[in-house]
């Protein structure tokens, strides 16, 4: 353990998973995976912009009773670009990647901000084998910010290029902005969100991801076929307690809406453990209870 870091996060990310891909419609898709291929199914979706190693100190708390999985939805981390992005195509990688894992069975889906969008989608489509839907801080009614910044800001229009990777990770930033008091946690994931390539550091992820992906998911969310829940930061400018509850509306007032105490939008960054006890909670009561049937 080092002297920086707490004994749980040096634990999590020096659980090495198992790296893995699938093609989906022509492109590569990576995935990361950990535990017993014998167990349920959890399938982590990340942000825009982001990758499956923001899960990478999340994932393996759930080992236990899961097997746990991450994937790099394409134009994102590891995985390959396409020309065009969707929803129904990051549904389709999801499924995809479940498929792949091999699963006992139908697997949970957590998805977090663009993640949850995609999450919401893929429940819609594929709702009927998944085991539940989790979003996780993310909007129905208004872009995610991710898609916002796209669109008014540069950070997502014009990726920095660096000499060095520090210098690279050092111009990380969250999107939208907020306090985080675990730099180790911020460091980390912003030196797996950079790589070198021929004129030097720059970002992994396709500044095109955005382009056509504005979809408000209204019809989508009142249409889960599945156990769904949201998960939001008590602080979130982007899932406010509005929009939280226009969501529970959505979902038909029976699905449960966990807010994280402290929490901003980046609720895995600067409340994780919170998160994770969630998240547990929640799990081992589904993993115990009959699936409510929707109308």
């Amino acid at each position: 353990m080092s002297d920086e870091t707490p004994r749980w996060f040096d634990k999590a990310i020096g659980t090495k998973p198992e790296e893995r891909s699938v093609t989906v419609d022509g492109a590569c898709v990576r995935y990361l995976s950990w535990g017993d291929k014998e167990k349920p199914g959890l399938v982590f979706v990340h942000g825009g912009a982001a990758h499956a190693h923001w899960w990478s100190f999340i994932a393996p708390l759930f080992m236990t009773e899961w097997h746990a999985v991450a994937i790099h939805l394409s134009g994102m981390g590891d995985s390959d670009r396409r020309d065009e992005y969707s929803h129904e195509m990051w549904a389709r990688e999801v499924m995809a990647v479940a498929q792949d894992a091999d699963f006992p069975g139908p697997p949970v889906v957590v998805g977090h901000s663009l993640g949850g969008m995609v999450t919401i989608q893929t429940a819609a489509t594929f709702g009927d084998s998944l085991a539940g839907a989790v979003i996780v801080d993310a909007p129905v009614r208004r872009p995610s910010p991710e898609s916002e910044e796209s669109r008014s800001g540069r950070a997502f229009k014009m990726p920095g290029v660096y000499e060095t990777e520090d210098e690279a990770a050092s111009h990380f930033r969250l999107i939208p902005p907020q306090p985080c008091d675990n730099d180790y946690i911020v460091d980390y994931v912003a030196r797996k969100s950079v790589h070198e390539t021929d004129a030097g550091w720059t970002w992994k992820f396709d500044p095109k991801i955005f382009a056509g992906t504005l979809v408000a998911l209204r019809d989508q969310l009142a249409s889960v076929q599945c156990r769904v829940a949201l998960f939001t930061g008590e602080r979130s400018v982007v899932v406010p307690q509005d929009t939280a509850a226009y969501m529970y509306e959505l979902m038909g007032r029976v699905s449960p809406v966990v807010e994280i105490p402290e929490a901003h939008h980046h609720l895995t960054l600067d409340q994780p453990l919170a998160f994770v006890a969630a998240l547990r909670t929640l799990l081992a009561d589904w993993h115990h209870s009959i699936a409510f049937e929707r109308r």
